[in-house]
């Protein structure tokens, strides 16, 4: 059977919408409908019943799509069996959002070699939606998120929570910020909170949906935004960026996603590691936090949305 016809129904089932599957598929949604129709006469049965809402699954889709799933992960897992270098016993394929990969995916990589040289691993990139596919169809097994979207056969474990800090690159104090300010978007709850607690830098000339690759924006120009402290303490240490005083912080979650049928070795490494490099970076985190208490006023920062903290409590 034409695994493309398979890709095609799960995509389908997952997002209800032949529109949304072409989307995420890149093909038209004629080209969706004829692979689905082609399946439905390879079944002898009617898999979706199509409406102006959506597509919703019959009985019999229902029914397929338990197989589907397993049809797709049987084809990943032996297209990356037999694609395993020589010298390598295992693989693994780890997918992340951009913003993730930079302090802490790729020290993961390295982590992991470390612990297990006969590990082949692939990198994957994409949206927490290109991603998800991948882990629901067996192309990556373990997934970094900043916003999981829990399907059946996976699992999720907060990571850690990213501070996200006001920083520029000059000194400047925060009430002399807002003509320099850049809104980064990190989702609705920081900008729900940001607005409420920062209505003078509400009405930004500039947006930027790049997560932490906002950071290489600011750092080149005269200008500030809410950024990684993960990701910006290079910057802090060689002066390219600077904290901004009395300005509150942003907890932000970020979370791995395990495929439960995951290779028990991989899984016990893959573990191992990621607790290592999350203590290395809480403690990078820390300093930062700490850095912060220390050019501003009082002896508690501020967070966005929540109560002020004491800056060990970080």
């Amino acid at each position: 059977m034409d695994i493309a016809l398979i890709r095609t129904f799960v995509e389908v089932a997952a997002t209800g919408s032949f529109v949304n599957a072409s989307e995420r598929l890149f093909v038209t949604q004629s080209a969706i409908s004829l692979r689905v129709q082609r399946l439905e006469d390879s079944l002898g049965k009617q898999l979706f019943i199509r409406s102006k809402a959506g597509a919703e699954l019959t009985p019999a889709g229902r029914e397929f799509e338990r197989y589907a799933l397993s049809f797709i992960k049987i084809w990943e897992e032996a297209r990356q069996q037999i694609g395993v270098p020589e010298g390598y016993t295992k693989s693994l394929t780890v997918g992340a959002q951009y913003s993730l990969w930079p302090r802490l995916g790729f020290r993961w990589i390295d982590e992991m070699q470390e612990a297990m040289p006969t590990l082949n691993i692939r990198a994957e990139l994409g949206m927490p939606d290109r991603i998800t596919r991948f882990l629901v169809e067996g192309m990556v097994q373990i997934g970094l998120l900043y916003n999981p979207q829990l399907r059946p056969g996976l699992t999720a474990r907060k990571v850690l929570d990213e501070d996200l800090v006001l920083a520029a690159s000059f000194e400047v104090g925060l009430d002399d910020i807002a003509e320099h300010y850049v809104f980064v978007d990190w989702g609705p709850e920081f900008v729900h909170a940001h607005s409420l607690e920062l209505p003078n830098l509400t009405n930004p000339g500039l947006t930027l949906s790049l997560g932490a690759m906002a950071a290489e924006y600011v750092v080149r120009r005269r200008a500030a935004a809410y950024l990684p402290a993960r990701y910006i303490k290079r910057y802090l240490d060689e002066g390219r960026l600077h904290l901004v005083p009395d300005a509150p912080t942003f907890p932000y979650p970020i979370w791995s996603i395990w495929r439960d049928d995951l290779d028990e070795d991989i899984r016990a490494t893959a573990e191992a590691t990621l607790v290592a490099i999350q203590s290395q970076i809480d403690d990078e985190q820390s300093a930062v936090i700490a850095e912060l208490a220390d050019i501003s006023e009082g002896e508690t920062v501020e967070v966005l949305g929540n109560v002020e903290l004491p800056a060990s409590n970080k």
